[in-house]
């Protein structure tokens, strides 16, 4: 399995791809935050950061609802906070009894619940814009330049490198049980729930045995090569007068979301 398979960025001929990874880093995580500090039920507000989001997608050439479509999938996840609709605050719109608990749903709760979705909605498109008109390496080295801990950016960019390599790993285990267990046509193959539980946690320790065993010889063969401790680029970061540009228009833009959210 190559490395692709795990990469979501889209080639394509565009100014959002041309900006310096930098910039689309800083703007990214400055959106992100944007929309945390918006106070519950700007409407206004969310629909002018949605706005922005819209015209990112346009500029990125990729579609204008090209994060939109990617974005449903984290939606569930945001159902965590469905609680909040119960929260004591506000007025009681209805009441539910469930055995011994009763829920009191309330409009203050609701506020709060439809707010936090909307919030992690335009996060997550934010954060697919940013994957898919940012390559991975330039990523890691543009959280390099912006002073990020080189330990966690070296994690990560190792992680990502041999990612793959592991799931080739996983595949050949499951190749080699199939391989070793006979099964009969239209029969289910295998014993108890507790004899698969073993047979997978044999797997799981195999895969860390190669797995540490591997990642040994791969740093050992890396300090014979030079290494020492930093990832090198041919491709040079220049922040340009453009990109200044965008960086400014953006933050002006992002502080008058927030003057817009509190008047």
């Amino acid at each position: 399995m190559h490395a692709d398979a795990f990469d979501r960025y889209y080639h394509a001929e565009s100014p959002l791809h041309r900006l310096d990874p930098r910039v689309k880093v800083v703007l990214a995580v400055a959106f992100i935050l944007s929309n945390a500090l918006l106070p519950d039920g700007a409407w206004a507000a969310f629909g002018l950061a949605w706005l922005l989001i819209l015209l990112a997608n346009h500029f990125s050439n990729l579609g204008v609802d090209f994060s939109f479509r990617r974005s449903f999938i984290a939606l569930p996840f945001a159902l965590a906070a469905v609680s909040a609709i119960f929260m004591p605050a506000g007025q009681p719109l209805a009441e539910w009894t469930l055995g011994p608990i009763k829920l009191v749903p309330t409009d203050a709760g609701l506020l709060r619940f439809a707010s936090i979705m909307l919030r992690s909605w335009l996060s997550v498109q934010a954060g697919i814009l940013l994957i898919s008109v940012t390559q991975f390496p330039d990523m890691i080295h543009a959280f390099e330049h912006l002073r990020v801990p080189a330990i966690l950016t070296t994690i990560v960019a190792f992680l990502y490198r041999y990612l793959f390599v592991l799931t080739d790993e996983v595949m050949r285990l499951l190749r080699a049980r199939d391989a070793r267990s006979a099964a009969l046509p239209g029969l289910k193959s295998g014993r108890t729930v507790f004899w698969r539980a073993h047979i997978a946690g044999n797997m799981a320790g195999q895969l860390f045995l190669r797995s540490y065993e591997r990642s040994d010889r791969i740093y050992n063969a890396m300090l014979a090569r030079g290494y020492q401790g930093q990832l090198r680029t041919l491709r040079a970061h220049i922040i340009t007068r453009r990109d200044w540009l965008v960086l400014t228009f953006s933050s002006l833009t992002l502080i008058f979301l927030q003057l817009l959210a509190r008047l």
